[in-house]
């Protein structure tokens, strides 16, 4: 992946983190739906057919999806 598209994938991740923080803030979705969100899209990439590179990095990006459900970075914790 070039420099640039690391880029642009760190600034999508960081956008959609702030985004479900700001919902959750706001009282938008609650935690229970914020996490569902994530856990489809993770699932979304795990099942994604293509040659066997672009299923490595929809493997890799449902990791990254699952790290971010399991440090809890999508909802403030009290």
């Amino acid at each position: 992946m070039s420099t640039a598209s690391e880029h642009a994938g760190q600034a999508a991740l960081s956008i959609c983190e702030a985004l479900l923080l700001a919902m959750n803030d706001r009282g938008l979705l609650p935690e229970h739906e914020i996490v569902g969100v994530l856990r489809d899209a993770a699932a979304t990439h795990v099942n994604a057919l293509g040659t066997e590179l672009e299923m490595e990095r929809h493997r890799a990006v449902a990791e990254m999806i699952n790290a971010v459900i399991a440090s809890g970075n999508s909802v403030r914790r009290p």
